[in-house]
């Protein structure tokens, strides 16, 4: 069987960058479409979506078995009648990449067969599923109890480094671009993702005495420097004063605050870091809130 031309290639890998935001959706319709666990997995922590789907599109064009399942990903990509997930920031870009892949493939009869109902296992698909989620909940694991030493920690600097690492892993484990703390020629940056759209500087803290409000401003006016998109993630794991939560409210604000309760809720698993960003950001968007705690939600 012949691979698919590199043009075609090429659409779906922008199918892939602009209909998909996570990367666990993402991998779901993979496996779904017939990609071998290891070979879809192969690939994902190496970039980009767009890295991810071109690295693996060209290695399955290397057989004839792997070029017949290029052709039920085209399939499968050009039956989606929507963008398969709906945390994409530009829902109109997906759906034009969808389409355009769909008429090139018309124009090229480039379908596969689909015939592959009656050969893939529903029941090995759900395993999959599955040990995806164990996964992800042993991973979690390992960062609760690091954060649980860092508890009986002495040094507070090095239990602050210690919710660096920790806070980075997270949101890597969840799927979002993070960075690493890096130093600029004046300022310490202790973290940095994308989320909707915006760019999130992070401040970690973990030291005995709760954040003031010059402390809270100081790293509001930081992030205002940077860019006029930019946000902030304020994490401070004793907490914060209600006075002062209350000043940043009725001013308005570009952060949000995470405090220690928040982190544990998510670190045993009892809400998603997804959920968890979604219910404050959205609530500082809509009703000027900074800081939501998730707890008992």
């Amino acid at each position: 069987m012949d691979p698919v031309p590199y043009e075609r290639l090429e659409l779906m890998v922008q199918c892939f960058g602009k209909a998909f935001y996570y990367k666990d959706p993402m991998e779901s319709f993979l496996l779904s479409s017939g990609v071998a666990r290891p070979l879809a997995r192969k690939h994902r922590q190496e970039g980009s979506k767009y890295i991810w789907a071109r690295k693996l599109l060209t290695e399955l064009g290397e057989s004839d078995q792997g070029r017949m399942v290029q052709r039920r990903i085209l399939t499968d990509l050009c039956k989606l009648r929507n963008v398969p997930d709906p945390a994409v920031p530009d829902r109109n870009a997906g759906l034009q990449a969808l389409k355009d892949l769909k008429e090139a493939a018309i124009a090229s009869q480039l379908f596969a067969i689909d015939e592959r109902e009656k050969a893939i296992d529903k029941r090995s698909i759900a395993k999959e599923k599955e040990q995806l989620i164990h996964e992800r909940a042993s991973r979690l694991e390992v960062l609760r109890k690091t954060f649980n030493t860092a508890l009986f920690d002495v040094n507070r600097q090095s239990a602050g480094f210690s919710l660096e690492d920790i806070l980075c892993d997270l949101f890597t484990l969840f799927d979002f671009e993070y960075r690493r703390s890096y130093r600029t020629p004046t300022q310490q940056i202790d973290g940095h993702f994308k989320y909707e759209g915006f760019d999130y500087l992070v401040e970690a803290r973990w030291r005995k005495d709760q954040p003031t409000e010059k402390e809270i401003g100081a790293f509001k006016h930081e992030v205002e420097g940077k860019f006029q998109s930019n946000r902030g993630l304020l994490v401070s794991i004793p907490g914060f004063r209600d006075e002062v939560v209350e000043r940043f409210n009725e001013r308005g604000s570009n952060i949000i605050l995470m405090d220690g309760p928040d982190l544990v809720c998510i670190l045993e698993g009892r809400m998603d870091l997804r959920d968890a960003m979604k219910i404050k950001v959205d609530t500082a968007a809509q009703e000027g809130i900074v800081f939501t705690p998730i707890l008992g939600m």
